[in-house]
């Protein structure tokens, strides 16, 4: 795990305990079993729907996308604002927000799935 990765514990200690696994080259992280974040190019990104989103697009944060053959795809993961690395509680709210995005995913794909 790089230095940056092993810091989330920090950043995210008032959020509760992560986990980082490794992935495509970068890193997954994890709450209570569920992923919420993933590490890319030693950037954060945090995970986004349509419930969030807007907290993203106000900040002018950017969308993580990646080549995939010659075509761009993006994924529903935005980059985190940099203040959330110096503010512990600010980092708690945004990884709360994004936690609950990856728990709504998640109990919509167990809808499809009946």
């Amino acid at each position: 795990m790089s230095e940056y990765t092993d810091s989330l514990r920090d950043v995210f200690e008032l959020f509760g305990p992560i986990t980082a696994r490794r992935m495509f080259g970068g890193h997954g992280i994890y709450h209570d079993g569920l992923m919420f974040a993933l590490v890319a190019d030693e950037t954060l990104y945090l995970k986004v729907d349509a419930h969030n989103l807007d907290d993203f697009e106000r900040e002018g944060l950017e969308p993580f996308e990646y080549d995939k053959g010659g075509r761009v795809v993006q994924m529903s993961y935005y980059q985190a604002p940099e203040e959330l690395f110096e503010d512990r509680e600010l980092a708690a709210v945004w990884a709360r927000r994004s936690f609950e995005a990856a728990l709504r995913a998640q109990a919509g794909k167990r809808k499809t799935k009946s």
